[in-house]
């Protein structure tokens, strides 16, 4: 395993989810979660045991580093399968503030060593805020779009269901969450193979004219819409719509409502599966759309097996080539015009 005690140089011809020849490589956050750095590492070790094809680049201070070059050579038995990208002087990675995104944080050298081709995707546990505005800003947005979303697939009954935004923008405007729609509708078909994806707005109720003025003023728009990949709006949808399934295969809400309800899914989930039920299982990563590059958030609290399955699915983006085709997608829309 090698270190370096600097960020990647710049310089590189790869672009920020370009594909590449050589393994694909992740960076990962190190510090990012409430059990960084072990939790991390273990992660790390799941997801390369799964995937032989995987690389992984750690980023962290140079003592956490020194640790995990140690414990990773001794469990990973196959060399060259990580390097540490080790960091001193970092601000607060607790900061959830915008701001916190553009300092010298660890997430902030992750999303600099995507920006600079030294890796293909980025995973973090660490502040959500911190994640989105570091990639917000150094990756940059589709053109049109003010704030990127996180989009998390939930497991249904009735088949994948993807929610967004689950906690990148709790306070957003009717335009937003138009590009919400879009965003989710492309990505269904792209990443969950969802064909004419069907969308609806959560609500308080199915009835039209039921929400605030933001749901009010976004479904009066909704049916109006170019979605791709033959996506249609179905119309108001409601909280339990989104665990059963059914309705809609996208749930187009505000970050801070998504992020609500998501994580009283996974508490309902824990309590199923203390009474030996069998849960769904919450989902604990999410994909950031509206990106120049591959972004995987994961939840806070994360174990190392929801770690290990960020890094699965930021593998699984970027060689679906996610990001470019959203982007793509996006161009040929009148929101990116605007």
């Amino acid at each position: 395993m090698t270190r370096s005690h600097r960020p990647p140089p710049a310089g590189t011809t790869s672009a920020p989810g370009a594909p590449e020849t050589e393994a694909l490589r992740i960076a990962v956050d190190l510090l990012g979660g409430d059990g960084a750095p072990a939790v991390v590492v273990e992660g790390v070790l799941r997801a390369c045991a799964a995937d032989p094809e995987l690389r992984l680049l750690l980023v962290g201070p140079t003592t956490a580093a020194d640790e995990v070059a140690a414990g990773f050579d001794a469990a990973s038995r196959v060399p060259g399968r990580a390097e540490t990208l080790a960091v001193d002087a970092l601000a607060a990675t607790s900061d959830l503030s915008i701001m916190a995104g553009r300092r010298y944080t660890t997430v902030r050298v992750a999303v600099e060593a995507l920006a600079e081709g030294s890796a293909q995707a980025v995973v973090s546990a660490g502040a959500s805020g911190a994640a989105v505005a570091a990639a917000a800003h150094r990756l940059g947005r589709f053109p049109g779009l003010r704030r990127p979303g996180l989009a998390a697939t939930v497991p249904s009954s009735c088949g994948p269901v993807v929610l967004l935004d689950v906690g990148a923008v709790t306070d957003p405007t009717d335009l937003d969450l138009l590009w919400y729609a879009v965003l989710g509708a492309a990505y269904a078909n792209i990443v969950e193979g969802i064909r004419n994806p069907r969308v609806g707005l959560l609500s308080i109720g199915t009835e039209s004219g039921k929400g605030d003025r933001l749901r009010r003023s976004v479904a009066s728009a909704l049916p109006d819409l170019p979605l791709p990949a033959g996506g249609r709006y179905v119309g108001l949808v409601e909280g339990h719509d989104v665990p059963a399934g059914g309705p809609a295969d996208v749930v187009v809400t505000d970050g801070f409502t998504g992020n609500v309800l998501l994580k009283g899914m996974e508490g309902a989930y824990a309590l199923a599966a203390a009474g030996e039920l069998v849960p769904q299982g919450a989902p604990r990563a999410a994909a950031l759309l509206g990106v120049r590059g591959t972004v995987v958030v994961c939840h806070g609290a994360a174990a190392a097996s929801d770690v290990a399955a960020g890094i699965e699915l930021a593998a699984r983006l970027y060689r679906l080539q996610m990001s470019a085709t959203l982007s793509a997608v996006a161009s040929e829309l009148f929101l990116g015009a605007r």
